[in-house]
């Protein structure tokens, strides 16, 4: 067999496992990512396992920071042609114990065929996910967990900390959306502004739904000076003391993350009527993210992330209405609108 064949057989099978492992690391993601285009799907899929690793690296309590700092930057150099894959994996994979999950420990050790499926992708869509892995590697240094057991200093740092964990993201996808389509090019500067601010309100969202979740590892990413106008220091926040004063600053963050999905909302108007999987990709994403703010706006007083997350009906309602809706701007307008409605306003 010829080196090119062997290369084919192998990237097939890498493929077929990257197909496999989403499934297990991400449920919501298994969703979405297959609504986009065959080429899309491969690259951003691949894309999604390499923010994983990342995130595995980081959320591992089995590491020390030395040890992520550097495993990290190992990964981002690999990602980059510029590091062998395999002394990363075998590096990471013994360290890892039962704070990453099985799927998880299992994509780590198969980080060599994951980025051969990233080498296997043209220049600019190579660049693009070096570019994301690089910048979330980089925020992983600043915003070790250890240093943030009781909220972030402000807005300003808590943007931060979106953008360097989902605001690059969407920066990521949207050279990739550019690359495959010739008209989403001319919107390419737009759209890179909102995908700053869609990846954000999916985070904040991400953020509010698991403050209890994050409170149990020791940590919080809420904003100190949201709270400081209730009277209420994030230091003594627990499920036993998180009352009106608490709920009053959380219902301010509710209404931050509401103008960023409607800023998501914009971004996806902005996606040719044409690209009917990668609006579908978005509104997704954009559809749960609302129904989960929902949730949490009239939950304010929810102790586990249990109590505010969306129903399988209400995940099968929204890839239907997707699916109805996803070529009608006015449509769009209309039915986000009508979810917004309880929230509280505030413009980003």
């Amino acid at each position: 067999m010829s080196d090119c064949s062997a290369n084919v057989i192998d990237l097939q099978r890498n493929l077929a496992y990257q197909e496999a492992i989403l499934q297990d690391v991400s449920r919501t993601f298994a969703l979405t990512i297959p609504q986009l285009p065959p080429p899309l799907c491969r690259v951003v899929g691949n894309a999604y396992l390499l923010c994983r690793i990342a995130d595995t690296i980081e959320d591992s309590t089995a590491l020390t920071i030395e040890q992520k700092g550097y495993f990290s930057h190992l990964f981002a150099d690999a990602v980059g042609g510029g590091a062998p894959t395999d002394a990363f994996a075998e590096g990471l994979a013994p360290l890892l114990d039962t704070s990453s999950s099985d799927a998880e420990r299992d994509l780590i050790r198969h980080t060599p065929g994951i980025l051969h499926v990233t080498q296997s992708f043209g220049p600019i869509e190579r660049a693009a996910l070096e570019r994301c892995v690089r910048i979330m590697a980089g925020g992983m240094e600043v915003f070790q967990e250890g240093n943030f057991t009781h909220g972030l200093r402000d807005i300003a740092h808590l943007d931060a900390y979106c953008y360097h964990v989902a605001g690059v993201v969407g920066e990521m996808l949207t050279d990739l959306f550019c690359a495959y389509s010739p008209a989403i090019e001319p919107d390419r500067d737009r759209l890179s502004e909102l995908a700053v601010s869609f990846g954000q309100g999916l985070q904040m969202v991400n953020i509010l739904k698991d403050i209890w979740d994050d409170k149990a590892r020791n940590v919080c990413w809420l904003p100190q000076t949201v709270f400081d106008p209730y009277g209420f220091d994030l230091a003594r926040l627990s499920p036993d003391n998180h009352g009106e004063a608490f709920e009053r600053g959380l219902g301010d963050l509710i209404g931050i993350a509401r103008g960023h999905l409607e800023n998501a909302l914009h971004y996806v108007l902005l996606i040719p009527r044409s690209e009917t999987g990668i609006r579908s990709f978005c509104l997704l994403a954009l559809g749960m993210a609302v129904l989960t703010l929902r949730n949490i706006n009239g939950h304010r007083n929810f102790t586990s992330g249990q109590e505010v997350k969306i129903s399988r009906r209400s995940v099968y309602a929204t890839v239907a209405v997707t699916r109805l809706c996803r070529r009608s701007n006015r449509a769009l307008k209309f039915i986000f609108d009508q979810l917004a409605k309880p929230l509280p306003k505030h413009v980003v």
